[in-house]
């Protein structure tokens, strides 16, 4: 059964990351970025990795789609539409070039993967802690430091956002 949750997952995150690449609207570009993301949420809950699935989802999914999602509908880009490349040859020669380097790294990839013995368990024994507390003990003691400037450059950016749209609104206002 997961092996089939994980090839559907693996479809549905395929075609919506192609979608996000190959689609001419951006916010249909975002709404399929969203669900790439839920899709890697998936993921990581098929990892037993329940935590980082949630953090995935809040933080990717939910607050930074968000962000483009305003950001599109403030420069009104949900209107604009990508031309058409004329020159459709370049799209066949990236597709082509990225199939040979995917056939050229499959051994080498291959060969830095060192198969498990089938009748071994893995050697990495965790304490009885769960996932969520081995990653909140990590946070907050040995990432304390970076956790905080990360979150007083975001509050910085969400200032500077703020102050940028205001003024932008004040001066179509005024004309």
């Amino acid at each position: 059964m997961e092996k089939l949750v994980f090839y559907v997952l693996s479809i549905i995150t395929l075609v919506s990351a192609f979608c996000v690449v190959f689609l001419r609207r951006p916010m249909h570009n975002v709404l399929f970025m969203i669900m790439t993301m839920l899709g890697v949420a998936g993921f990581f809950i098929l990892l037993r990795a329940e935590f980082v699935a949630m953090v995935q989802i809040i933080v990717y999914a939910g607050a930074v789609m968000v962000l483009f999602l305003f950001v599109i509908m403030l420069l009104r880009l949900d209107q604009v539409q990508l031309p058409q490349d004329p020159r459709a040859l370049r799209w066949w020669t990236g597709s082509l070039l990225g199939v040979i380097l995917i056939t050229l790294l499959l051994p080498v990839m291959r060969a830095f993967v060192l198969p498990m013995p089938s009748g071994m368990a893995p050697a990495v024994k965790l304490d009885a802690m769960s996932n969520t507390e081995l990653i909140a003990r990590e946070l907050f003691t040995t990432y304390l430091l970076p956790f905080e400037i990360t979150s007083v450059l975001l509050l910085a950016a969400m200032i500077g956002t703020v102050i940028l749209a205001r003024k932008r609104s004040r001066g179509t206002v005024g004309d």
